[in-house]
């Protein structure tokens, strides 16, 4: 058995998007699960982690990144663009879709279901990095049967990548495919906006609303954004999760926020990055929406970093991403930028700062010891 205590915590960002901020200073791990939470705690572990005072919260999650296999993007041709959005505090991606591979199968069932297969297997016994990837994502094509859905969740499959990205694209053909999914128990996404590469199409606030999807991918766009008054339609006509993105529309995310926030409509919010995208691989994705959300919304920073933790775990039904008895130890450890005006992690993200990543944690093992990608903290935790 290892175990793992981390002491001297000045902020607990627990990632409930009920309760943002814990009162306690000490987190025990054991095995790679966190059993106890306290103030000074003192158990012996195999290793102590002095926060010195800095800001601990749950990893964070990309709910929307295009993977292909291993650690490399033909989108980007760049290698190790996972790793290194791991040093941006994510420990969990979740595929959207591996729409990348060249010679992708389409309109060929046998064809996305082995893309699929292969893919979840390979991440599987993969983390790049250390983080963890949900990886094998079903793309819906035309021929597809209710009987390949049953095959594929029993091999491990849980999730139907961007409804509209293969053949089928219609409300009249998704909706058959989309309840067979999730009969089955498979999460499903539904991309709303304007084209995103040359072949796609746009997909309305209809279109979307007549296929019921469990997760609205992209709300701001990818990059092109619905209109405002489809954005109302909906956060205000659905209870679908609803994902806004980095490589989407800027504005249409304040928009959205905003919109969300006057509906108390909030606890529906995911945060994904879509990347790799022609908008490029963008390592530090997660933690500039969570700041963007934060500075420019105007949203406390723990509500805004729940949006990349608790309410993604829960609606991907994981195990993580939470600060709280027998969850996953997926943890970041973050203060103020050296320079910052903010005084530590939380401040700096209202300043409009990324927070300096000092340690990242995958199962109560650190993974990141010192991030590569952003600037070097105030004050740095001592590991013991």
């Amino acid at each position: 058995m290892s175990s793992l205590l981390l002491k001297n915590i000045g902020t607990l960002v627990t990632g409930d998007f009920e309760q943002p901020l814990g009162e306690t200073n000490s987190i025990y791990i054991e095995d790679g699960l966190i059993t106890q939470i306290g103030r000074g705690l003192t158990k012996p572990a195999d290793q102590t982690i002095d926060c010195l005072g800095t800001t601990v919260a749950p990893g964070l999650f990309d709910t929307h990144c295009h993977l292909m296999f291993g650690d490399f993007t033909p989108r980007q041709n760049q290698l190790g663009f996972l790793e290194s959005a791991h040093h941006g505090g994510v420990t969990t991606f979740i595929s959207a879709g591996e729409i990348h591979l060249p010679g992708q199968p389409t309109i060929d069932p046998a064809g996305a279901k082995a893309l699929a297969l292969l893919a979840h297997k390979s991440f599987q016994n993969f983390r790049p990095g250390g983080a963890k990837v949900l990886g094998g994502t079903l793309i819906m094509e035309k021929g597809l049967k209710e009987v390949d859905f049953r095959e594929l969740v029993a091999e491990g499959i849980r999730l139907v990548g961007e409804v509209g990205l293969g053949s089928i694209r219609s409300p009249e053909e998704t909706a058959p495919l989309v309840a067979w999914a999730q009969a089955h128990g498979l999460t499903v996404r539904m991309r709303a906006g304007g084209p995103s590469v040359p072949g796609s199409g746009p997909v309305t606030a209809d279109m979307v609303i007549a296929a019921k999807p469990d997760v609205v991918s992209h709300l701001n766009g990818g990059p092109t954004a619905i209109a405002p008054a489809e954005i109302k339609k909906l956060i205000h006509e659905t209870d679908f999760w609803l994902e806004v993105v980095h490589c989407g529309n800027n504005k249409a995310a304040l928009f959205a926020l905003n919109e969300a926030r006057e509906a108390g409509a909030l606890h529906r919010f995911i945060i994904g990055n879509d990347a790799p995208s022609g908008t490029g691989v963008i390592s530090l994705g997660i933690l500039r929406m969570v700041c963007h959300l934060a500075a420019l919304g105007g949203l406390e920073p723990a509500l805004a970093l729940a949006l990349a933790t608790g309410n993604p775990a829960k609606a991907y039904r994981l195990n993580r991403g939470l600060i709280a008895e027998g969850r996953e130890a997926d943890l970041v450890i973050m203060d103020s930028p050296v320079g910052s005006v903010g005084h530590d992690a939380l401040t700096a993200l209202s300043a409009g700062d990324l927070p300096a990543v000092s340690l990242v944690l995958v199962d109560g093992r650190i993974t990141v010891n010192g991030s590569r990608n952003t600037p070097p903290p105030m004050l740095r935790p001592v590991v013991q």
